[in-house]
């Protein structure tokens, strides 16, 4: 196996992160290795939101160094990952053909009839076949998470960031899109780091992951998620993966 094959897909040393005077997050370390299935968790307030941001480049760290691919963050040109954002974040006004056209338009000089084709394949790939003219408000909660990872996957990117993929869907869709995930995993043969807080999708999905807390500002976990449900001797690790052990 070659070295490049080995090396992490995603390098992160001693990064610090806040707004201003406040400081969020510090001294993180960790890699995201290539083809993994790797999760950020964390509670509310413990900043997900705030290292996925500065993963895809929407945050300037304070201190520390964030390499993807061995390089920072694209912060102009064509981005080298998708991104699925919490709400799907797709343009009200456009079909979802049009929405998945958009990355292909702007960074791509294929003519009208390719990206056609494209978008077509990638809306297929996600089971929205036939979809192609609805807008986003004649669709349900899932497909828009859906037709928002169709979005992210237009310029065949080995690298997929989904922000809370779940939140507020029921279980059987939850369920559903987590199925899609892990087979979009294994046929594209990308590099998936999901943004969570959903036990269910957790230990269906991610492989490897690490634990922000908020007091801490830091990491107060890592490894696999099954590990620290069973063997963590942190409380508030165990209350997040044991809610109902911490309710009684």
């Amino acid at each position: 196996m070659s070295s490049a094959a080995e090396s992490p897909v995603i390098e992160v040393e001693r990064l610090t992160l806040g707004y201003g005077n406040t400081v969020v997050l510090e001294n993180l370390d960790f890699t995201v290795a290539r083809g993994d299935v790797f999760a950020v968790l964390g509670g509310s307030g413990s900043g997900k939101s705030t290292l996925l941001r500065a993963l895809i480049g929407l945050e300037e760290p304070l201190r520390g160094t964030i390499r993807i691919a061995g390089a920072p963050p694209r912060r102009e040109g064509p981005p080298g990952y998708g991104v699925l954002f919490q709400s799907g974040a797709l343009f009200g006004s456009m079909t979802l053909a049009e929405n998945v056209a958009l990355a292909l338009a702007k960074w791509t000089k294929l003519d009208r009839d390719a990206i056609d084709t494209i978008v077509r394949s990638k809306l297929r790939l996600v089971g929205l076949e036939g979809f192609e003219n609805h807008l986003p408000a004649e669709i349900s909660g899932g497909m828009k998470k859906r037709a928002g990872i169709a979005r992210a996957l237009a310029l065949d990117p080995s690298l997929l960031f989904l922000d809370e993929p779940s939140a507020g869907l029921d279980p059987v869709t939850s369920a559903e899109l987590d199925d899609l995930i892990a087979t979009l995993n294994v046929s594209l043969g990308m590099t998936t780091v999901v943004v969570t807080h959903e036990l269910r999708s957790i230990f269906a999905i991610v492989r490897h992951c690490i634990m922000l807390d908020g007091r801490a500002r830091g990491i107060v976990a890592r490894g696999e998620p099954a590990a620290l449900r069973d063997g963590s001797a942190d409380p508030a690790v165990r209350a997040f993966f044991n809610p109902r052990a911490r309710a009684a």
